[in-house]
């Protein structure tokens, strides 16, 4: 009927005004941006120098060192015994070690989402990080962020430094603007690792057995392969200009999303937490708040398993 015809000529006005909406909340998201920019300045300071003290270029005073425990915190008498001759027992066998030894190793491995990629090939590898910094992109540019990975000399590759850049679409899209609901990663670039000969770990030789089909003689081929490591995570696939992935590409990449994100939100901004496990027990306790609530809760995006990016 004529009557139902102009609702639905109505609806599809107040449709038109919700794109303008995403629009605007797009703008939103950019001062969100330039937001994030002008804080992690002042936070970079003091990242800094949690650098400075983990690879011992800064001792802290005793002032800085003092810190007033929880009552949870406070060790028994017995535990503290026990401690005591375990630490004499180290002392006698080695000199005291420098700042944090295994600093970004031993976060790696207290979070689940990281220590999952870990291999125990990597590990003597990470022992060499030093520090991971967030760089958020500039004004006027499209948006983006970058983890830089900053490594002592090592055995393992010649560079100190391994990027990992995300891009992020912060408009929504045309074809589907409703589903806009803040930045999104869109695709993320690697770099390339310098190995030193024999010391790539992503990659592995295996030994073949093949037949000649005519003489019917065994030989054996040596192929290499590619190996499960940390290290992929500078390797990720390409998208390709159409933006169809394979479902092993897709599947790769938004796990990659998931720690990209995780690493910039979570581990950058509260590394000691994760060091000495704290920040573990908040987030469990977190996740057994948000059991069931995740369909419902307007920041859950399924594609990444995750808040959405913003």
């Amino acid at each position: 009927s004529a009557d139902l015809g102009s609702v639905k000529r109505r609806v599809n006005a107040l449709k038109n005004l919700q794109v303008k909406c995403a629009h605007i909340e797009a703008k939103f998201y950019e001062e969100v941006h330039e937001l994030e920019r002008k804080y992690a300045a002042l936070y970079q300071p003091l990242f800094d120098k949690r650098s400075d003290i983990v690879k011992a270029a800064y001792e802290p005073t005793e002032e800085e060192c003092e810190w007033k425990a929880d009552e949870e915190e406070e060790l028994t008498e017995e535990m503290k015994e026990k401690a005591k001759v375990e630490e004499e027992k180290k002392d006698e066998e080695k000199e005291d070690p420098k700042g944090i030894p295994e600093f970004w190793l031993t976060v790696f491995k207290n979070v689940d989402l990281l220590s999952d990629m870990l291999q125990e090939h990597d590990e003597p590898i990470l022992k060499h990080l030093q520090d991971i910094k967030v760089k958020f992109s500039d004004p006027g540019q499209p948006m983006s962020f970058s983890l830089e990975f900053y490594f002592e000399p090592n055995e393992f590759f010649t560079n100190t430094l391994l990027t990992k850049t995300y891009k992020m679409r912060s408009e929504p899209d045309e074809n589907d603007p409703f589903s806009f609901d803040g930045p999104e990663i869109m695709g993320c670039t690697g770099c390339t690792i310098d190995w030193t000969k024999g010391k790539n770990i992503t990659l592995k030789t295996i030994k073949k057995k093949q037949k000649h089909k005519g003489r019917g003689t065994v030989r054996t081929v040596t192929k290499t392969v590619p190996n499960d490591s940390f290290f992929n995570f500078f390797t990720p696939p390409d998208v390709p200009e159409s933006g169809d992935l394979d479902e092993d590409s897709e599947a790769v990449l938004a796990a990659d999303f998931e720690i990209g994100h995780f690493i910039r939100e979570r581990i950058v901004p509260r590394a000691v937490l994760y060091f000495t496990g704290e920040a573990i027990e908040d987030d469990d306790d977190d996740e057994g708040e948000e059991e069931g609530e995740e369909e419902n809760d307007p920041d859950y995006d399924p594609k990444v398993g995750g808040r959405a990016y913003c």
